[in-house]
């Protein structure tokens, strides 16, 4: 009896110990290092953002009132602290920030980031708006494992994104922050 149960013990903490780790694995990392080699003899490039995405596109800068209710929300969260699996003012981790306020607007999101990656419809970085969703490999590789909401896209292109960081709680971030830049993988249209 003895040995069974110290079999039962070893066996509930090997599936403790699996869960915690598939779970940090599949959570809206934003910590990596990046790092850039920078050759000496070739200036920095554009970044890619401003390549990929030229305003001529035709967004001209108005938000519907329904994506500004979005906005108007995620910003009232800025400064929430991170919270792995949190949803709520007190923490949030990426995807639970995402959804909460997509939920506060009545739009119903799945809870994972690599699940709200295929809700909607997939949109070239040229053509987003705020209110639509970018997702990132914060890991590398092709996994989506972090997401933010667009904010506002600059005169110059620059586009801006509100999103639950590992380090820094709700934040708004520039795609053309070279970590976010290398991590980006695409972007989805809910609204």
């Amino acid at each position: 009896m003895k040995n069974s149960l110290n079999y039962g013990n070893l066996k509930r903490t090997a599936i403790y110990a699996l869960l915690i780790a598939s779970t940090i694995s599949v959570s809206c990392g934003s910590s990596k290092n990046v790092a850039v080699k920078r050759n000496p003899r070739i200036s920095p490039s554009v970044p890619k953002t401003e390549n990929l995405r030229k305003l001529d596109s035709g967004f001209n800068g108005s938000v519907p009132k329904s994506i500004s209710e979005i906005l108007k929300d995620a910003e009232k969260y800025l400064g929430a602290p991170y919270k792995f699996g949190g949803n709520t003012s007190s923490g949030f981790d990426c995807s639970g920030f995402a959804l909460k306020v997509f939920e506060e607007n009545d739009y119903q999101l799945p809870r994972r980031s690599s699940d709200q990656a295929e809700a909607g419809k997939k949109i070239d970085i040229r053509e987003v708006k705020p209110g639509d969703l970018l997702f990132f490999s914060t890991a590398g590789g092709s996994r989506v494992s972090h997401v933010g909401i667009v904010h506002d896209i600059g005169n110059n292109g620059e586009v801006k994104f509100i999103h639950a960081s590992t380090t820094k709680g709700v934040i708004i971030s520039s795609l053309n922050e070279v970590y976010w830049n290398k991590a980006y993988l695409h972007a989805q249209r809910i609204l």
